[in-house]
């Protein structure tokens, strides 16, 4: 069964503006906080672009009554996210090997 669109969008489009002002904070100290500082950027932006994609599949959903649109989505949403992953650990393993040998 299809998602409403209506409140779809409209939440979508209110974390949209959080999300998007976050990821617009962490911008300028991405690269100097280290990786959590970076996780909480890569967190923020693909979020915001998640938002724009619910907005599309929303959009889609109303012109085409579809679980689709929404399904594949969650999918795009899962391999966004997977990629931050990798990225933020490889960041975290370059910080453990950058301060020596642990205790």
């Amino acid at each position: 069964m299809p998602p409403a669109p209506g409140p779809l969008s409209l939440a979508a489009l209110g974390a949209l503006v959080v999300n998007l002002a976050c990821a617009l904070l962490l911008a300028r100290v991405r690269h100097q906080g280290g990786s959590l500082v970076r996780a909480a950027y890569l967190s923020a932006r693909n979020d915001a672009t998640a938002n724009l994609a619910i907005i599309a599949a929303a959009a889609v959903t109303l012109a085409w009554a579809s679980a689709w649109p929404d399904l594949i989505v969650g999918l795009a949403i899962f391999a966004i996210n997977a990629d931050a992953v990798r990225e933020v650990l490889a960041a975290a393993r370059r910080e453990r090997d950058a301060s020596g040998p642990q205790a």
